[in-house]
């Protein structure tokens, strides 16, 4: 269904998820100097730049420091297939408004799912709470702030409807199919997201941002004898419906195919510690799981990381350069601006082998005193920003594939992955390898499965020797979670050697 923002306001009675009840158009930019971009987002949110004010003073009546406004109109729709047809579809609206207050380092915080003033004034002064001061607060003027254009969209997803996406989540089942014989079951998935964003805050800056979202994936289940596999296969952009087409098909089609027959003659290796050589692309896991969790500022201010006390402090070779990264094109974890209306950037964690930067969110940038990265993210409307990793990776080395393997007396390769987590205190991590190969003599050998990578962050920095020239990022379907939100991310790598991990095989 094409509903665009006036259409939603007619019709909201029709989306139980969405249904909101919304002012009357108020007309924007009253006595104020902007661009049409921003009337449009004023207007899209039906609100003016007289309200933003109002309810800016109102959040900042009790003496807080600093306020800001996040609204939100998020559009969701998803694709299912199972048993051979598209058999599943979902869509929601999600609309409304966050206001946070800060004190210090503490935070006010008030969401509504309204946006008439009176609504968001009353959401206002319960985010004001945080402060105990009477105070009178004059905004000033609105400096209106352009965005940067990372994810330029042909086909936007708005205009897109079921009818035009259901052929290309057919045509994915019917290529696995004829693909292979021993294919038993497929499922797939479409989703497309669009989110509308405006944001001001106390200081003035007004600004938005548009944000598609794609995800286009394939399970693959086979069966050779008695013996069941599947593996799973996807991309996710900011991209627009353009991106779809048959090439995008057959490669995932393919790669789900390849990736399941590996599992039938894959075995466990034997537990221990040992080289783990990490593949190119999806090992960037070790990133952002064993380093790039640890590098938020929130949990160095706080003292809980194990990097608290290491900034300018060599962490890693000389030839390690880690990068946290908003603005790659039309990536995943890209974003125009972060949540607090901040300019992205590309942010050197680990420079020279030397720790350079925390991820910064606004309270953690006043707190170090320097400038915010862009990481400050939130899920929703009804979340507060938080530091979060955007596309985190490595930059290449100088050493090729072949001569990392080659190094390797006994140990494994792994480059397929599920999930992972890490305990920020302590540093230490495991992820879940899906697949991956016994190195035996330089030479990879016996495939694996299901496995266990475990370590220690700091110490698994300090111990990659070898890094190829074989960068590469993972454009899969990765999500962040960390304090009970969700957010998109990427992650990438070259091919790297850790010197020793603990794998989780078998015991004999």
């Amino acid at each position: 269904m094409n509903v665009n923002r006036r259409n939603f306001i007619k019709t909201s009675g029709m989306f139980a998820a969405g249904s909101v009840i919304l002012p009357p158009f108020v007309q924007s930019c009253q006595n104020v100097q902007i661009t049409d971009n921003v009337k449009s987002y004023l207007n899209h949110f039906e609100v003016s730049t007289e309200m933003l004010q109002k309810v800016i003073a109102t959040a900042m009546s009790k003496g807080g420091d600093y306020a800001d406004l996040f609204f939100e109109h998020k559009t969701t729709n998803s694709l299912g297939l199972e048993d051979g047809k598209v058999n599943r579809a979902y869509s929601n609206i999600d609309f409304g408004v966050g206001i946070r207050v800060l004190k210090g380092d503490q935070t006010g915080f008030a969401y509504s799912e309204t946006i008439s003033l009176n609504d968001m004034q009353n959401a206002a002064k319960m985010a004001a709470n945080i402060a105990n001061t009477k105070a009178t607060f004059n905004p000033g003027a609105v400096n209106e702030k352009t965005p940067s254009d990372f994810y330029k969209i042909v086909n936007k997803w708005d205009d897109v409807s079921v009818k035009d996406k259901v052929p290309f989540v057919q045509k994915i089942n019917d290529k696995v199919f004829a693909l292979d014989e021993k294919v038993i079951k497929v499922n797939a998935f479409l989703n497309d997201e669009t989110s509308y964003v405006l944001f001001f805050n106390s200081e003035g800056r007004l600004t938005y941002d548009y944000r598609p979202m794609i995800s286009f994936g394939v399970v693959c289940i086979m069966q050779k004898g008695d013996q069941v596999e599947n593996a799973y296969s996807a991309r996710s952009f900011r991209k627009g419906f353009e991106w779809l087409d048959d090439n995008l098909i057959d490669e995932l089609s393919k790669e789900a195919i390849d990736k399941t027959n590996i599992l039938f003659e894959a075995t466990k290796p034997k537990a221990g510690e040992m080289p783990v050589v990490m593949g190119a692309g999806g090992s960037g896991i070790l990133l952002h799981e064993a380093i790039g969790h640890t590098f938020e500022a929130d949990f160095n201010r706080k003292g809980t990381s194990i990097f608290s006390n290491k900034m300018g402090k060599k962490v890693a070779g000389d030839f390690i350069n880690i990068i946290d990264d908003g603005t790659l094109e039309n990536n995943r974890g890209s974003i125009n601006i972060d949540d607090e209306g901040n300019d992205v950037q590309r942010t050197y964690l680990v420079k020279d082998g030397i720790l350079n930067s925390y991820l910064h969110d606004k309270i953690s940038a006043n707190y170090y005193k320097v400038a915010p990265t862009g990481n400050g993210r939130r899920e929703s409307f009804r979340n507060i920003p938080i530091p979060r990793m955007r596309a985190t990776y490595m930059e290449n080395g100088t050493d090729s594939k072949e001569d990392i393997i080659s190094n390797v007396d006994y140990g494994v390769y792994v480059d397929n992955f599920s999930n992972g987590q890490v305990q920020i205190g302590a540093g230490d991590f495991t992820f879940f390898v899906k697949s991956g190969y016994l190195i035996e003599k330089g030479k990879l050998t016996q495939p694996i499965k299901d496995i266990n990578i475990i370590g220690n962050g700091p110490q698994a920095l300090s111990d990659i020797s070898m890094a190829a020239n074989d960068f590469l990022i993972d454009n899969g379907t990765w999500t962040c979670g960390k304090d009970g939100q969700s957010v998109p991310v990427t992650c990438g790598l070259p091919t790297v050697l850790v010197k020793k991990l603990t794998v989780g095989g078998t015991n004999a």
